[in-house]
């Protein structure tokens, strides 16, 4: 009986897995390699994801409704934390589900106003700002951020001084919280004299971020804090324009 007419081992020719069936011709496009002169699929898909869809046409008047219903749930204390000053709370807004979604709901609607792509990241302040930030921040599939006071963030953090009413205080983000070139929101119940606020907005310039805007519900108006700032200032709701019993 004849010997089986197999070449020896070592004689074949190993299959490379690595290597495809049909390996493309040179020049050859694929989904990987868009021809040359021709817009990448993959960039392009990622732009999109960027944007925001534009609100309707009844947008504004929805914007405006949304208003008048949160204005009317806040509740005014007067000369709270200081003479003068007229405390609007806006924890009843947290305390029902159908005022929370319009808060976050209005706020969208200014976004996707002012904004053709979404921002990359929201800021919030410490620590209201931890209120409605990082549900923001879901809604429009950006990151949350916090900014907190010094010596509440573990690793290496970058720090921003400011001034208070009766000395320094200080803010810190982690150090890796935003990429350079991101574009940023930063969010806080109210600006008074814009000294927190502006901390927070040069650890997002520290980092390489870009602020494209500083969103909040309330404002003391005659404190001119917005002054303070190095992007465009939006107050959701009606602000403080001058001092109790100034008039």
């Amino acid at each position: 009986m004849s010997a089986p007419n197999d070449s020896p081992a070592h004689h074949r020719h190993p299959v490379n897995s690595t290597t495809p069936a049909n390996p493309p011709v040179a020049g050859e496009a694929t989904a990987a390699h868009p021809p040359a002169g021709k817009p990448d699929p993959t960039l392009e898909s990622n732009a999109s994801q960027r944007r925001l869809s534009a609100p309707g046409p009844s947008a504004s008047a929805e914007l405006s409704s949304l208003k008048v219903k949160l204005k009317g749930a806040l509740r005014q204390f007067p000369d709270f934390p200081a003479p003068g000053i007229l405390f609007e709370d806006i924890l009843p807004i947290f305390a029902d589900p159908s005022l929370f979604e319009a808060l976050i709901h209005a706020l969208e609607l200014h976004i996707k106003q002012t904004f053709t792509e979404k921002p990359d990241v929201i800021v919030g302040l410490d620590a209201r700002g931890f209120l409605f930030g990082p549900t923001l921040a879901l809604r429009l599939g950006a990151a949350f951020v916090p900014v907190r006071k010094r010596g509440k963030l573990p690793g290496p953090c970058e720090t921003a001084e400011y001034m208070k009413e009766y000395g320094a205080d200080f803010f810190q983000m982690q150090a890796d919280a935003v990429k350079p070139g991101q574009k940023v929101l930063i969010v806080d119940d109210i600006i008074a004299t814009g000294g927190s606020a502006s901390a927070a907005g040069s650890l997002v310039e520290k980092l390489g971020g870009k602020v494209l805007e500083y969103v909040f519900i309330l404002e003391l108006d005659f404190l001119k804090g917005r002054d303070k700032l190095n992007a465009p200032v939006y107050t959701l709701l009606s602000g403080q324009e001058e001092k109790l019993g100034s008039s």
